[in-house]
């Protein structure tokens, strides 16, 4: 079963890295004639009052949010470019699987049963039966449990792996919290708009049920939405699950069996593949301590119940319209507040990537992915690593041994780029033509098994976790390893004609976010080889808690949604990142600039004020409100705006760039400034 947890890596979303640096333009660039979108500002408004207007207003003024999407901006249109050349792949495959070889065959069936509509709806219901059936037989809370630690069951324990803690170089088995149907916080909060979410979702869980097929739905919905409310509020919330040290708890059978004696541990433990681990880390300790009273106090038939809603919800995507279009309403509709379906072309994209990636991963770096990119991306890393250096060396803040920790760590970061040296072998994946249900099952088996075969094994660092075509870049504190996709590197957020200030300040700062991962509230936590360790004197440690919380707190002050504010400790790190990664670009645009020497204005612009707007226009995006307010609960990252003015406004050289003065609605006193790298 695989685990979802905050461990496995920072992911930037809708983050974007890229290539060379030019000393001048030579060709119109994809945004004005220098890199910046000069009509998309809003000269009306001050920078120093709403940066993110002044760079982004009149773009954000005629630009709507398409009907089959919650956002809207640069990655968004990026990802649609990735989905357009991956279907021309797709295509080809299912027109002719054969031509592509055994690995062909598999993708172009895989997404031509995607595809079939007509087949799928002949079927109905039918390619549950089997499913339901197998939960229908599990009368007892041994066959209960066989079920949770099986692949494609939903669970109020997770059972995976991942990398140990104490030993990245080995993997270990981990438990964490599950089984929820909707964000944790849309059961507890109070007010008008999650009552109106709990009314749907609990709405929705009888509609599922009913349609597949299960008697008495109305009664058995209130159960399951009354175990679900009472799970969530045993669950740990998403920035209590962002601290390392209190998800660090590894235990033997016994030590399991001694916190949550409700489990059969052993059982749980052997179905899911992993009795071979001396440790299962503990995740969410107390939570599935709780899990464990709820389970033996729930009757067998409610969780039955809760599994069959479950699987049918889960797979609602792979059957019929009925059920696709029910599902859609709930999560994308009720909840993000996107009015329409996306077409079934890009779905089917995201389905089949998730299955067979790599395989049409390889395609699409031969067909796509320009080699002279990486070559330009590993001098731009370079010139950032000689940045974050110069800012480490130099923090007033830090004393010698932690400095010198900090470092070693650097000098140890490893940048992948572009794509994996060595691909999944997806040859032992049956892919059945028109059998779209069946495929997926197999799906999550296969990636299963294959996990497992990895288990006795040394950790492969060589592994990616995201495929070449993904629009998008992360960080991974068990391996200090930054991953950029090749589908991420090329415009709109790099451009090969453009200015080296905007550069600089796009493409820069988002791989100095990345970098600066690893030195964010979680990444801290973890040594050179991507050991948990601590490395910092109690000393240094106290500085960089008190800046760290000066920043959470200026988050903590935002509300983007009225009634909901950011929260500053749920999305720290990826603050951290930003700020990091923009002063630490700011830096590196220096030493360039020392080195082939000052550029003079271009359009009535200096050279830091095309670095800045670079930088705001890279984060040019808005939100449906209800998205935005679902993201606010879960997502670690802030929304777009104040990833542009909750950062500028702590960075030095923007006040100089635009002559930001007290009395703009931005300006903090140098005091107030928080300066972590």
């Amino acid at each position: 079963m695989r685990l979802s947890i905050l461990l496995r890596c920072s992911a930037a979303v809708a983050l974007a890295v890229a290539v060379p640096i030019v000393a001048a333009p030579v060709a119109k660039t994809v945004y004005g004639d220098f890199g910046v979108d000069l009509a998309a500002r809003d000269t009306a408004v001050k920078p120093g009052d709403d940066f993110w207007a002044y760079a982004n207003g009149n773009w954000d003024k005629a630009t709507p949010i398409p009907a089959d999407k919650a956002s809207t901006g640069p990655f968004v249109l990026l990802r649609d470019n990735a989905e357009a050349n991956v279907r021309t792949i797709l295509d080809d495959m299912a027109k002719d699987p054969a031509k592509y070889g055994a690995t062909g065959q598999q993708v172009g069936d895989f997404y031509a049963s995607w595809m079939d509509v007509p087949a799928i709806e002949a079927k109905g219901a039918a390619p549950l039966k089997p499913y339901l059936a197998k939960i229908a037989a599990a009368k007892d809370r041994t066959a209960l449990q066989t079920l949770f630690a099986s692949v494609g069951y939903a669970t109020p324990v997770e059972i995976g792996m991942m990398p140990g803690l104490a030993d990245p170089t080995h993997y270990t088995a981990v438990a964490g919290q599950g089984g929820l149907g909707m964000p944790r916080d849309n059961y507890l909060l109070p007010g008008e708009k999650y009552d109106a979410f709990r009314k749907a979702y609990r709405a929705y869980i009888q509609q599922m049920l009913t349609m597949g097929g299960i008697a008495d739905a109305s009664a058995k919905a209130d159960a399951i939405f009354a175990l679900e409310t009472a799970m969530a509020k045993d669950q740990w919330s998403p920035a209590e699950s962002r601290d390392i040290a209190k998800l660090n708890d590894p235990e033997d059978i016994a030590g399991l069996t001694a916190k949550a004696p409700e489990f059969d541990w052993p059982l749980l433990v052997k179905t899911a593949g992993l009795e071979a681990s001396p440790k299962v880390l503990m995740t969410q300790n107390t939570a599935i301590a709780a899990m464990g009273k709820l389970f033996a106090a729930t009757p067998v038939s409610t969780w039955q119940d809760y599994l069959a809603f479950h699987f049918i919800s889960d797979h609602a995507t792979y059957l019929t319209k009925a059920f696709d279009d029910a599902h859609f309403a709930f999560y994308s509709q009720t909840l993000f507040g996107v009015p329409s379906q996306r077409e079934r072309w890009r779905r089917g994209i995201a389905i089949t990537n998730g299955a067979l990636g790599e395989a049409v991963g390889q395609l699409y770096v031969q067909r796509f992915y320009p080699p002279a990119a990486e070559r330009q991306m590993n001098e731009l890393i370079e010139n950032l690593r000689a940045s974050y250096q110069e800012r480490i060396s130099k923090a007033p803040w830090m004393d010698e041994p932690t400095r010198k920790a900090a470092l070693a760590k650097l000098a140890a970061f490893e940048p992948r780029i572009g794509h994996p040296t060595k691909y999944i072998d997806y040859s032992s994946f049956k892919v059945v033509r028109g059998d779209l249900l069946g495929n997926v099952m197999r799906s999550g088996e296969f990636e299963h098994q294959l996990e497992l075969s990895r288990f006795p094994k040394p950790v492969d660092r060589s592994l990616w976790g995201m495929t070449p075509q993904t629009v998008n870049a992360y960080y991974s504190p068990l391996a200090n390893q930054i991953t950029f996709p090749a589908a991420i590197l090329q415009p709109p957020f790099f451009d090969p004609n453009a200015d080296p200030a905007v550069n600089y300040g796009a493409i820069g700062a988002v791989i100095g976010h990345e970098m600066g991962h690893g030195f964010d509230d979680q990444g801290a936590g973890f040594g050179p080889t991507g050991k948990f360790e601590n490395w910092w004197t109690p000393t240094a440690k106290a500085q960089f808690e008190k800046r760290t919380a000066a920043l959470a707190g200026q988050y903590d002050a935002y509300e983007p949604v009225p009634g909901t504010h950011i929260q500053g400790k749920l999305t720290l790190g990826e603050n951290i990142g930003d700020l990091g990664g923009i002063e630490a670009a700011y830096g590196a645009y220096q030493r360039y600039l020392a080195k082939h020497g000052a550029t003079g204005k271009i359009d009535g612009l200096t050279s830091d004020q095309r670095f800045f707007l670079a930088f705001a226009q890279a984060w040019r995006g808005k939100t449906r409100p209800d998205a935005q307010r679902q993201a606010l609960l879960t997502d670690p990252h802030s929304p777009v705006y104040f990833r542009t003015n909750g950062v500028v406004r702590n960075v030095d050289a923007w006040y100089t760039a635009f002559n930001v003065k007290p009395g703009d609605k931005l300006y903090l006193p140098p005091a107030q400034r928080v300066h972590i790298w």
